[in-house]
């Protein structure tokens, strides 16, 4: 590309960016849209992935051609330049969706035997019988805490107690919940 040629289209850009101009877009789309494309596929990505790219590329010449500042390149690398930017956060994105079947978060959850089902029964068992002797005002802070899943803060807002209140009764009750569990394995 001479340099008249990049005058032009430094031109045919700021039409565009000035007065929406759609016959000086037609050429430069005319123009770039095929340069593009072939640049894309040579850099293997599939035809149909290269022509919407191509389109979202035009697109932002259309939208922000105010942004091209010919003293600071041409418009050839200006639009290349942000083909490849596109390309990269394509591939990015496809990599991020890309799911490792060996993840263990991914995995069912294996099944309980009857020992451990009955274990936990027990256990269960053993601390809804320590929660039941914890003063009412006790229990109603371990249940707004870990069955409701509020926050300490939150706690105290709801029951118009002070926040340093909330904390001691609920470390209160670990503390009777430990004793009690501790004594009743033992």
């Amino acid at each position: 590309m001479d340099a008249e040629e990049k005058q032009r289209f430094a031109a045919l850009a700021k039409a565009v960016a000035d007065q929406r101009d759609q016959q000086a877009f037609s050429v430069l789309f005319d123009y770039f849209a095929p340069r593009l494309k072939s640049w894309l596929l040579r850099q293997r990505m599939p035809a149909t992935e290269a022509e919407e790219l191509v389109q979202e590329v035009m697109i932002v010449l259309w939208h922000k051609a105010g942004l091209y500042d010919p003293a600071r390149s041409s418009l050839s690398t200006w639009l290349f330049r942000i083909a490849r930017n596109r390309r990269i956060d394509l591939q990015r994105r496809a990599r991020a969706r890309v799911l490792d079947e060996d993840d263990p978060t991914l995995q069912p959850a294996a099944e309980i035997g009857a020992d451990e089902a009955v274990a936990n029964d027990d256990r269960d068992a053993h601390v809804r019988a320590a929660v039941s002797q914890l003063p009412e005002e006790q229990r109603e802070m371990l249940r707004a805490a870990f069955f409701l899943g509020q926050s300490h803060s939150e706690i105290a807002e709801a029951t118009g107690l002070p926040l340093g209140t909330v904390k001691s009764r609920i470390r209160l009750a670990f503390g009777k919940l430990k004793k009690v569990l501790d004594a009743e394995t033992a």
